[in-house]
């Protein structure tokens, strides 16, 4: 017991190393506050195209779904070697610019642009499927109205199903959001020092296990109230649901009816 209790709860050892792995923490969190908002995006515009009507359609529809179908297959660890070995071969053989394959904008390294790059091309194709539900979700009768009113399908979207439909889904996006923080620890095998790289310096020159302890409980200070948030927002929903109220907070959810009736 002793030796657990100095192997991973070194508290002297800990406050010594603060500095790095809350300096690797900020970099987890740029990686996960970036990647997270260009998921969200990714994933609602996958989730349009994949609800694109008409068979004209049709090729665009296949092509969401297969991303869809490959990208969450994929591991996560996979998705970032395939990238960042892909885009530095391209950069070098001089397919693609430099700048490009081998970014360094805003004064980060390669390796936290690519884990960028394969967490929005990952949790993109997750959250699409999240919206895709959210926006099944929503009665048909808001379209028919919607269209009926001279409404184009992505004027439809737009004004009336989308808004509807992110309501509906805010809590298992959240649930993905959380679930991307945690992936953030694997661009450490890029070469980014992030919380889990500087917790494995210190494992490494101490040879103690308390920095990882230490990058846990960081991690545990967001996802936690993140976690008991979304319990907030499912009951909050059931609640609704349950007495028949609107979505919304303080008024109903948008409805779309013609004129006059």
């Amino acid at each position: 017991m002793e030796f657990i209790l100095e192997y991973f709860f070194d508290f002297d050892l800990m406050v010594q190393e603060f500095g790095p792995i809350l300096e690797g923490f900020w970099q987890t969190l740029k990686l996960a506050i970036l990647g997270g908002i260009l998921a969200l995006v990714w994933g609602l515009v996958l989730a349009v195209l994949r609800q694109l009507p008409g068979r004209a359609a049709a090729p665009i529809r296949w092509l969401t779904i297969a991303y869809i179908d490959i990208f969450r297959g994929i591991p996560m660890l996979l998705v970032l070697l395939l990238v960042s070995s892909a885009l530095s071969a391209f950069a070098t053989e001089g397919v693609i610019p430099r700048e490009v394959g081998i970014p360094t904008f805003f004064g980060q390294t390669s390796a936290f642009w690519w884990g960028i790059i394969a967490l929005t091309i990952t949790y993109g194709a997750y959250m699409a499927e999240v919206y895709r539900a959210g926006i099944e979700a929503v009665p048909a009768g808001q379209n028919e109205a919607a269209r009926s009113l001279g409404m184009s399908h992505g004027q439809s979207l737009r004004h009336v199903i989308v808004p509807q439909a992110i309501r509906k889904v805010v809590p298992p996006l959240l649930n993905d959001f959380i679930a991307l923080m945690k992936d953030t620890s694997l661009v450490s095998i890029l070469g980014l020092v992030e919380v889990v790289q500087a917790a494995g310096d210190v494992q490494s020159e101490f040879f103690n296990g308390s920095g990882y302890v230490l990058g846990a409980m960081m991690f545990l200070v967001v996802t936690i109230p993140l976690a008991r948030y979304v319990d907030h927002l499912i009951a909050k929903q059931q609640r609704k649901t349950q007495r028949g109220g609107p979505a919304g907070d303080d008024e109903p959810p948008p409805q779309v009816g013609i004129a006059g009736a």
